[in-house]
Formats: C-alpha cells, structure tokens, sequence
C-alpha cells in the first residue's frame, strides 16, 4: 500500500509510522487520520510485527490539526460544507481523527512513541496514545487546546492523567504551558531522553529487543495492565490473568523459556 503523507516501514519484527508533512510541523489531515490508522491496523494484524514506533519527519513529532486547511477545521482550504451542528461537528471527531485511538486501543503490541520535536494539541494527544514515550532533547510538550478555547478532544483527559496523575494533568490542560523532555521525565511523561541523532536508533534498538521477546505472553500482559487501570474489580483482573496464564502457558514460547534457562543459553522465541 502507497501512503501519502506518512511512510510505513516494516524490519527486524519492527513496524515504524513516520508522520510526513515536515512542512507543517506534521500537523495532521484527514488524509494522514485514514493512513495512520490503517498503518496501525496492519500493523495488528501482521503476525510478523511484534512492535511499533511513531514519530514524525522534520522538526517536530506532531502540531495537532492542521488548523489551515485539510483537517476539517478551519482554513482556506476546509471543506466547502463547514460541520453545521454540535452534533455533526462531534460525527467529525468520532468518524475522523477518532480512528488513530480506536486502532491504539485494539493494538495489544508495544507501542512506541519517538518525540523528536513538538507534540502540542491534539499531537501531544497523540504521543500520550503510546504505552511509552522517549523524547530527543529537542522534545516539547503542551495540551494547548485552552490558548484556543478548546479541550482536548483526541482523548488528553482519557490518556493523561493515567500517566502523570489528575492533578497534574488538570494542570497542563487548565495552564497549556510548554514543557520539556526533562520536565516530561520528571513527571513520569517521558521514560527516556536522548540527542536528536540518538533517539532512533535508541528507539528502534528497544523495539527490536521487544520484539526477540514472547509475544503472546507480553501482548497479554499489556491487555491485562490496561484493564486494571480502566477499572477491572479485583476479582475481574485475577479472573482474566487466569485466562491469560491459561493461553501463555500453551505457547511454544512458554517451554522455549524454562528450556534455554536449564541449557544457560538465550531464549529463540518464536511469538506462539
């Protein structure tokens, strides 16, 4: 599949989504909405994927919309037939830029997000999407939406404040005030902080040993730590990680590992 506005690469087990409008700082259209979430999409279904990056081209990881045009929102060139209700400018969310979370969300492998430069708005959004951020040194950050009159509406105040709490996450929505990779890594934003040059081959060499990993059992254990922190009961989260003990121990994967432990040699697994 050709894609216009991001590039899709797929080695090593590893699929890498760049966002490719440097441009505009890669802030998103509908254009890269539909392909960013068919890059996802089969990246799920690829059993050769055992994790994915994000990042984008350029100088910056994300703007947000790309607020002059091709997004839908504003700008010389939005569509003639500007949304004309609350109701319809709420279809705009949920059947356009909606679909990236929609896709994270049914994405059980690593999720990766390479903050080369700004992730402002909804581009910030997008970066809390991912099960972890690493940040080059040129990293910033900031839930804008309030310098707008706006709230984030690509799912801030659902990913937020489940990584830095919601009194901090109250606080960067209410101010919109910039930060950087190592305020973000203070605050439990950011797990890593690198050069420019260095963050992806950091990235990708991270990937890459995930994805030597067993993949079914770490796939699983991500659906379980995300169940718990969506809210499962005690007794809901120990009766799903029974059913996922359940699945890990029939993978080749599960012998693989007690195997190359009693020969002291590195596991091979084979991600079934």
């Amino acid at each position: 599949m050709s894609y216009e506005q991001i590039i899709y690469d797929k080695q090593d087990g590893v699929a890498t989504i760049t966002l490719n409008r440097p441009e505009r700082m890669n802030a998103f259209t509908d254009v890269m909405i539909r392909e960013w979430a068919e890059a996802l999409t089969d990246a799920r279904l690829d059993r050769d994927v055992r994790a994915v990056i994000v990042t984008g081209a350029g100088r910056g990881f994300c703007a947000g919309a790309d607020l002059r045009g091709g997004s839908g929102v504003g700008g010389d060139n939005a569509p003639a037939m500007a949304p004309p209700s609350a109701a319809d400018r709420r279809n705009w969310l949920r059947d356009g830029v909606h679909n990236v979370p929609r896709a994270v969300q049914l994405l059980d492998k690593p999720y990766i997000a390479a903050v080369n430069g700004a992730a402002v708005g909804a581009g910030m959004d997008m970066a809390s999407m991912a099960d972890i951020r690493f940040a080059s040194e040129d990293a910033r950050f900031a839930m804008s939406y309030a310098k707008v009159g706006l709230i984030p509406g690509d799912g801030g105040c659902f990913f937020l404040p489940k990584i830095v709490g919601i009194a901090k996450a109250l606080e960067l929505i209410w101010t919109a005030e910039t930060f950087d990779a190592r305020e973000g890594m203070r605050i439990g934003y950011v797990t890593k902080i690198t050069s420019a040059d260095e963050l992806m081959p950091e990235v990708r060499a991270f990937a890459r040993k995930l994805a030597e990993g067993p993949a079914v059992a770490m796939q699983l254990a991500k659906r379980l730590v995300y169940r718990g922190v969506e809210g499962a009961s005690w007794h809901e989260a120990f009766e799903m990680a029974g059913q996922a003990m359940a699945i890990a121990q029939a993978t080749e994967d599960a012998r693989e590992g007690p195997r190359a432990f009693v020969e002291k040699r590195p596991p091979k697994f084979v991600g079934r």
